[in-house]
């Protein structure tokens, strides 16, 4: 006797209570964090975010098997006739042996047979292509933003996704408007003045071991002269020197909030994506669904 499939419900409701169950160990991971702690934070945050990537793979690998298995048996169960019909013109040329199968004929058959093959592999492929990482990413999130009557507005990936975000934020929003150039650098400044308090945070990437001093102040210079992809840590300095609360709504997870201690209702409010670009993470901007889009 086969085993039942599973429903798409049952799976997206197997996947809501993993969700669930992580962030609820999440919250006893953070709790366990003594205040001061900078190194222990360190070390929790990259657990939860080694925790967060695992789920989030194993679910759209998880989903991803279910709707290509699903597309390829539904695809199957429309056939049946056909295949029924085909197997008894084949009978019926066995029973009569005196009628030979011509060259022509033959070659019409692998023919066909050849374009069956490849409207399979079309479909599985479509199939991989609407419920990839990357597509499954974006309407998720497209459905966050919707009930709050918000739309994604895209950011070009070049590197200066997360300060074009912000800037753009704050065009919207009617505040003194800040260029990209503007942000870097008040962004690099700040990290100078502070390295006691963000050192602790930045590793070499070849090496993981944290930046030297001298290493951190390139680090700086490049947040200030080049496009280096801004992060967690821009993020909090960014919210820091504008003096204000920044969201980030992301498709696995609950949305988060940096800077809570500025409530003075003008935040930011950015999407977060990992699977958006081969690149690597990329941030974008939202506005209002009846916003105009040239705003």
């Amino acid at each position: 006797m086969t085993e039942p499939i599973l429903m798409e419900e049952e799976l997206m409701q197997k996947h809501k209570k993993e969700r669930k169950e992580l962030q609820a160990h999440i919250q006893t991971l953070k709790k366990s964090i003594c205040k001061g702690d900078k190194k222990k934070k360190k070390e929790v945050a990259e657990e939860i975010g080694r925790l967060e990537e695992n789920l989030e793979k194993r679910q759209a690998d998880e989903l991803n098997a279910w709707r290509l298995a699903h597309v390829t048996l539904s695809d199957q169960q429309t056939e049946p006739a056909q295949v029924s019909k085909e197997v008894d013109e084949d009978n019926s040329c066995l029973e009569q042996p005196t009628h030979r199968i011509s060259k022509a004929q033959k070659r019409r058959e692998k023919k066909a047979i050849a374009e069956k093959e490849r409207n399979q592999r079309i479909i599985e492929q479509e199939a991989l292509n609407i419920f990839g990482k990357r597509n499954v990413e974006m309407e998720t999130i497209k459905e966050i933003l919707s009930k709050r009557n918000l739309m994604i507005y895209e950011i070009p990936s070049d590197g200066h996704c997360l300060y074009n975000a912000v800037a753009h934020q704050l065009k919207i929003n009617g505040e003194i408007p800040l260029s990209l150039d503007d942000l870097r650098t008040k962004t690099a400044d700040h990290l100078k003045k502070n390295m006691n308090e963000f050192l602790p945070f930045l590793s070499n990437p070849d090496s993981e071991d944290l930046l030297t001093p001298e290493e951190y102040e390139k680090y700086c210079n490049d947040v200030a002269q080049t496009s280096a992809w801004g992060g967690a840590v821009e993020l909090q300095v960014l919210s820091h020197i504008l003096k204000r609360p920044i969201e980030v709504i992301q498709a696995t997870g609950t949305p988060y909030t940096i800077g809570d201690e500025y409530n003075n209702n003008k935040k930011v409010t950015l999407t977060y994506h990992r699977h958006m670009y081969e690149l690597g993470a990329h941030y974008n901007s939202v506005t209002k669904c009846v916003q105009d889009e040239e705003s």
